[in-house]
């Protein structure tokens, strides 16, 4: 996948500037959409997921993130990108296998980071039922 490229050209869906009345969190969703995905922050790639934007694009991409820290800490609490991945939908993992072994794997070093870390100065109770839920 060609990281110069925004969602708007990989999708072949330009969405243009949002609306003037549109709330903030659809302005940044507007915006991020033309960024080169390759410049993408991993905060802007939660937002985007938990939009359920560009999810075949993105994925991989967040997947490389929580893959060198699954507890990664984007804005709101530790573990709010790997909240977003897992709210990515079934068919999703479904279609690509591969990456679904590598939720599996980053959950795994996730739980084994929670077990670990009983002081985290975040609550962790999204970060457990998401993947509770995922499960």
């Amino acid at each position: 996948m060609d990281k110069e490229l925004s969602l708007d050209q990989l999708e072949n869906d330009v969405w243009g500037p949002a609306p003037a009345d549109a709330t903030s969190l659809i302005r940044t969703v507007h915006d991020l959409r033309r960024k080169p995905i390759g410049d993408l922050e991993a905060g802007d790639i939660r937002i985007l997921l938990g939009q359920q934007e560009g999810v075949s694009a993105l994925t991989p991409l967040a997947l490389e993130f929580l893959e060198s820290d699954p507890l990664q800490d984007t804005t709101y609490y530790a573990g709010d990108l790997l909240v977003a991945v897992l709210g990515v939908p079934k068919s999703h993992w479904t279609a690509n296998p591969a990456q679904h072994a590598r939720i599996r794997q980053i959950i795994k070093r996730a739980k084994h980071m929670l077990e670990l870390d009983e002081d985290l100065s975040t609550p962790m109770k999204p970060v457990e039922k998401a993947i509770e839920n995922f499960a």
